[in-house]
């Protein structure tokens, strides 16, 4: 059954054999390298474009090739395909700063319009089959007229970002219906845990743990109470499994339903890390939206999928990680 009419669908399954073959873009990245392992466990032969500028080769744990490759050049992306021959394409790869789309809308549609265009082109001419899309839930509605937010409400984002994960997403509607390429969208809350990079503007969760464990202040942008639906990166990649199994057609947000607060997160954090310092207060930052949360049922009553994790204990995972990777006490 596919709920709220042609917001998506599901084509015969597929198994592990039919599709031998994936190509992880970001595969380096956050939630690309937690991707990679779960689909070499799964018995898929995986291989790995990453331009590494924000990637890092070392969370690649599992039997993947990479190829150090930005996704904007396309003689080098096309001899991979042409090397590897993917049947399938889960695609990660992506400039993820809202802030830094806002300082320059022109890089970020450079990354993540052209560079999905490069990957798309690549795709048609060496026959994949299927790609799974990374897009936003937590960009592309911007602030909606109601909560938890339905694959059927306007978009409408406030930042460049935003912008430019919906024109991929219409790209995509182009390329499915003139040349048959399959494609599932999965329009991500805001994702968090083990692997997250702490150094640059995107990831709170992280960059708040990280200053926490280091005994420093954490900042805290406005006044804190800016809601957001925190979903585990477990649950994210269980949701791209699903969608290289079943191929669905379609948007499906992938999140919780559930709003939390930065300032939620902070005292959280600071209980776990044991953290006593003041905050940093700093005007709110362009594109932020205000409030935000995802209503997943269309991905729930189509495949079963459900978020297993609570943010309490995503952020201790989160914590202990941390702890480990640094040595922090």
């Amino acid at each position: 059954m596919v709920p709220r009419g042609a917001s998506g669908g599901v084509s015969s399954p597929g198994t592990v054999a039919d599709l031998t073959r994936v190509l992880v873009t970001g595969g380096a990245g956050f939630i690309g390298s937690h991707i990679v392992d779960a689909m070499v466990t799964g018995g898929y032969r995986v291989a790995v474009i990453d331009s590494l500028i924000t990637g890092d080769a070392g969370n690649l744990v599992g039997d993947a090739a990479l190829h150090q490759v930005d996704i904007r050049d396309s003689q080098a992306v096309d001899r991979v395909f042409a090397e590897f021959r993917p049947q399938l394409v889960n695609h990660h790869a992506a400039q993820i700063s809202v802030s830094e789309s806002a300082r320059d809308p022109v890089a970020d549609a450079t990354a993540n319009i052209i560079g999905s265009l490069v990957l798309l082109e690549a795709c048609r001419r060496h026959g994949v089959e299927h790609v799974t899309f990374a897009s936003t839930g937590g960009a592309l509605y911007g602030e909606p007229a109601r909560l938890p937010a339905g694959e059927d409400m306007l978009i409408r984002p406030l930042s460049p970002y935003g912008a430019a994960k919906a024109s991929v997403e219409a790209y995509l509607h182009v390329y499915r219906q003139t040349w048959g390429l399959a494609s599932t969208i999965l329009r991500y809350a805001n994702v968090y845990g083990p692997r997250q990079s702490a150094l640059g503007e995107a990831g709170v969760i992280a960059i708040v743990t990280r200053k926490m464990l280091r005994g420093e202040q954490p900042t805290v942008f406005g006044d804190g109470e800016q809601t957001r639906d925190f979903v585990y990166v477990a649950d994210v990649v269980e949701a791209n499994m699903i969608a290289a199994k079943l191929r669905m057609t379609g948007a499906f947000n992938v999140g919780t339903g559930i709003q939390t607060s930065v300032n939620q997160i902070v005292d959280e954090l600071a209980l776990l890390t044991g953290h006593t310092g003041q905050r940093i207060g700093a005007a709110e930052r362009s594109g932020d939206v205000r409030a935000i949360t995802l209503d997943a049922t269309l991905l729930t009553e189509t495949t079963g999928w459900a978020p297993a994790t609570a943010v309490a204990e995503g952020l201790r995972a989160v914590v202990e990680h941390m702890r480990a990777a640094t040595g922090a006490s």
